[in-house]
């Protein structure tokens, strides 16, 4: 009998990752579920709501004519904004083509006013279709930009359940608003 000689992509196969198992999240992913096993409906769209608000009020940093780009409340980083429509609409492939331009001409111009008021090193651009692909407020679309430095994650989320973020909401919409019409 020949010996076996294990493939090499097989589960199991060393990939240079190192992986930190955290079972207890199942509780976070299983709450957001109701009894017919469904992604449990946000009571208001935060999304909806915010433009009926001040800019100051509602953390909105620039208002165009489809969409409008609003501070992250739970952000990654100093800077975390949402693209986000103004209408009511979940999936990417419904928006018109005025609101996809705009969302995507809000994205480039938070780039350039997140480095012109605080010099990111990258940013971490992206959508979350659907409750199981993460989204928070899965009913409405959202287009984060999360603006990234050297160094800036670190141990406190995974270890302490506690994300150090060194700046106010109000002062990081204040100080980005004030830059968006000179970036």
């Amino acid at each position: 009998m020949a010996e076996m000689v294990p493939p090499t992509d097989l589960v199991g196969t060393r990939d240079g990752l190192e992986r930190l198992w955290t079972p207890h999240r199942m509780a976070y992913i299983d709450s957001h579920k109701d009894s017919d096993d469904e992604p449990v409906s946000t009571p208001v769209c935060p999304f909806c709501a915010a433009p009926g608000r001040s800019d100051e009020d509602a953390l909105i940093v620039h208002r165009g004519s489809q969409a409008y780009v609003i501070l992250n409340l739970f952000p990654y980083n100093p800077g975390h904004l949402l693209m986000c429509t103004y209408r009511h609409v979940a999936d990417f492939t419904d928006l018109t083509d005025e609101e996809a331009c705009e969302v995507t001409d809000l994205t480039r111009q938070s780039m350039r006013v997140l480095r012109a008021a605080s010099s990111p090193a990258g940013f971490n651009i992206g959508m979350n279709q659907g409750y199981v692909a993460g989204a928070g407020v899965a009913e409405h679309l959202h287009q984060h930009v999360v603006p990234r430095w050297t160094g800036d994650a670190n141990f406190f989320p995974i270890i302490a359940q506690t994300k150090a973020i060194p700046q106010l909401l109000a002062d990081t919409r204040d100080l980005l608003a004030r830059t968006w019409g000179q970036a």
